[in-house]
């Protein structure tokens, strides 16, 4: 393809643009709305799965140490227990440590401040790097000699990955459904522009006018459209992203909900916008001509 070519095309489709004002300023606010929706249900399920990792990392099994251990036997305990495939730390509490935590999360309660370290067991509180394999990492830990009793909260975990599994699934249905959705409001866009013109493309095909000829301005029609979009996108979704941020971090006044900021997040994001804005355009506008250079 001549250079002269890819100028012509461009300044046709720059053209075709401007020359339908409304048409145009419809297709780009469409294709805005369609990313802002997108890129919406994707934060909100990125800072979700953020949420849902915070809390597995809460998430801990209690494994206490026989009775009849020393507690120089009990401490040797640790390696391991840290050997056991998907642990990611094994961390010692002693009897006295035990009752001195006890005590400190009952500081009213004067019947729990002066208790009998004997009465609690030398533990280890472990966490597992992938909750799905939780049960299979407690029968490990079960199994390790000296090991007495395992408390874990195997259905708070599954609960957690079903939770998880779940919020992936219905976003990425979501954003799929909506992205089809976005070609196909965007290619009916443009067939109204094409529409407009299409005594003109067929003049051009009765006097031999290949269809890469025809077909090349309007791409870049739709490619404008999905860049110019798509920016615009951007700078609404970074509003409102901030807005939704600092109204959410007013109200929790327990730190109970943790947003990711936009700083670890726009290069993605304005890669993403940016892609799913040309696939949107370019995609639309070649929907939309193939019907007119139909024999």
């Amino acid at each position: 393809m001549a250079k002269h070519d890819l100028g012509y095309f461009a300044h046709e489709g720059l053209s075709n643009m401007f020359s339908h004002g409304f048409m145009s300023f419809a297709a780009i606010g469409i294709t805005v709305a369609c990313l802002l929706i997108m890129g919406t249900f994707t934060l909100v399920a990125v800072n979700a799965n953020g949420l849902l990792e915070d809390l597995e990392q809460e998430n801990e099994i209690l494994a206490y140490v026989d009775d009849t251990y020393t507690e120089q036997e009990s401490k040797a305990l640790q390696k391991e227990l840290e050997a056991i495939p998907n642990v990611t730390s094994a961390t010692y509490i002693s009897k006295q440590q035990a009752t001195e935590d006890f005590a400190a999360r009952y500081p009213d309660e004067q019947l729990f401040q002066n208790l009998d370290p004997e009465i609690f067991r030398d533990r280890y509180v472990l966490k597992v790097t992938d909750l799905e394999r939780q049960g299979e990492t407690v029968e490990q830990i079960r199994n390790t000699p000296g090991i007495a009793n395992v408390t874990a909260h195997e259905e708070i975990a599954g609960g957690f990955v079903t939770v998880r599994n779940v919020a992936t699934v219905v976003c990425v249905a979501l954003i799929a459904i909506l992205f089809v959705v976005s070609v196909f409001i965007i290619s009916n866009t443009i067939k109204l522009t094409t529409f407009d013109r299409r005594d003109e493309i067929a003049i051009m095909r009765m006097v031999g006018a290949t269809n890469g000829f025809i077909r090349w301005p309007f791409v870049y029609e739709g490619f404008l459209f999905g860049i110019l979009g798509a920016v615009i996108a951007f700078f609404l979704q970074w509003g409102l992203y901030e807005a939704v941020s600092q109204g959410v971090a007013n109200n929790d006044t327990l730190q109970l909900i943790h947003i990711i900021p936009f700083e670890q997040l726009w290069v993605p994001v304005a890669a993403v916008f940016a892609g799913a804005g040309i696939v949107i355009g370019v995609g639309g506008s070649l929907s939309a001509i193939r019907k007119f250079l139909q024999v």
